[in-house]
């Protein structure tokens, strides 16, 4: 691995803290680490108690250290929230070198002058998305390197968030002991992992559902248009098992992740379950088909928001239709409920390696997936930050114990 880059990618999420080590070797990813932990002191994505977060990002990064054997010290950190807001910004800059080449220096040169806006003092800067380049003029340039000109010129889109919020995020990372190498806006990770070329120039609107927040991004014209977030997510339809079923919440949490159908059509009568009660030592049996009479109207008015969000945004009919992820949609039954809400093109995306083929990693992996894709755009041969700092090996063997741990899954 020493031969390799590491990207360490961490999803502070509302009900798990997921650590995602990818190997980057000749422009391939591999995913050779996860680790997991239940998320506390996050409520519906944002950050209410610093030190329980800090020790749900520990066990995170300790399972997945354990599986792989490293040693993680700098993680790239994704970040998402209503706090997040986008604006346009255009940047000017002369070519520096005698012969008019342009090269990596004079690409930064034009990104930092994008960034010369005007923005209040309660907000800040988390990154820059060069959209094209212009060189003298000629548009629709994605890579200016090499090229002879002597005005370059770039449109890009700005991302900004709430200081408060990105203070907070920074401070927990660290107070667990890592450094933040970047933050990361989340929805282009799961964009440019879930959405293809094509989908992203004709208008896709990607639904991220979480736990406590749903995340709705727009891409057109082949970048992120608009975003917005909605506090809603799978702790609402737990809640609502809680009180259908009359039970605890722990409980109702447990039966969601085993029993549960969105669908009542699709649901099984025959499958039942037993269900201590509140206020009594007797269990009650229930079927799939009571539980999924009690998910069904909840999914869809979850879905009616989105497609009432993305109508609000400008969006109520996207070309593209609309593409479905998060941790959410690993429920069955949820694809067909979607297409009859939202009556257009409906997929559910998940990554595509193992270990992490559920929707619930789709940010996670999209973070590592984009940082890739930047850092191979802006130079090939050297990133000018360092993609992670170079996990040191603690004991060999770490494949075997990687396969091991997959063969647990199964």
């Amino acid at each position: 691995m020493s031969n390799n880059d590491v990207i360490v990618s961490l999803d502070i999420g509302t009900s798990k803290v997921r650590v995602i080590i990818g190997e980057v070797a000749n422009g391939s990813i591999n995913i050779i680490g996860v680790g997991s932990s239940e998320s506390e002191g996050i409520r519906k994505g944002a950050i209410v108690d610093i030190d329980q977060t800090v020790q749900s990002i520990r066990n995170a990064v300790d399972h997945a250290e354990r599986m792989v054997g490293i040693q993680i010290s700098e993680v790239y950190v994704g970040i998402s929230g209503n706090h997040i807001g986008l604006q346009t910004s255009h940047g000017v800059v002369a070519v520096s070198n005698e012969d008019r080449e342009i090269g990596e220096e004079d690409i930064e040169r034009v990104l930092q002058a994008a960034r010369v806006i005007a923005l209040p003092p309660e907000r800040e800067i988390v990154g820059v998305v060069p959209q094209q380049y212009l060189v003298d003029g000629l548009e629709g340039i994605q890579d200016p390197r090499g090229m002879i000109g002597v005005r370059l010129e770039v449109e890009a889109t700005i991302i900004t968030g709430a200081k408060t919020a990105i203070h907070n995020l920074r401070r927990v990372v660290e107070k667990a002991g890592l450094q933040v190498a970047d933050l990361v806006l989340m929805s282009l990770g799961a964009g440019t992992m879930t959405l293809s070329k094509d989908e992203k120039m004709i208008g896709t609107v990607l639904a991220d559902i979480g736990a406590g927040a749903t995340t709705i991004s727009v891409f057109e014209n082949g970048t992120l248009a608009v975003t917005s977030t909605l506090p809603i997510g799978g702790e609402f339809i737990s809640n609502d098992i809680s009180i259908g079923l009359h039970t605890q919440l722990e409980n109702a949490e447990k039966i969601k992740l085993k029993f549960s159908c969105a669908s009542v059509a699709d649901s099984a009568s025959d499958q039942v379950f037993k269900v201590p009660r509140i206020g009594s030592n007797v269990e009650k049996e229930f079927s799939q088909v009571d539980l999924a009479n009690i998910i069904e109207p909840r999914v869809r008015e979850m879905i009616q928001l989105i497609r009432a969000e993305a109508a609000r945004m400008g969006y109520s009919d996207p070309l593209g239709g609309f593409v479905l992820t998060g941790g959410t949609m690993s429920m069955p039954g949820m694809l067909s409920v979607a297409q009859e809400e939202l009556a257009t093109s409906v997929r559910i995306a998940a990554p595509d390696y193992i270990g992490v083929r559920d929707p619930s990693y789709t940010s996670g992996v999209g973070i590592i997936i984009f940082l890739t894709k930047s850092f191979r755009t802006r130079s090939a041969a050297a990133p000018k930050k360092t993609v992670a700092k170079k996990a040191q090996s603690k004991q060999s063997g770490w494949f075997e114990r990687f396969k091991n741990w997959l063969s647990e899954l199964i």
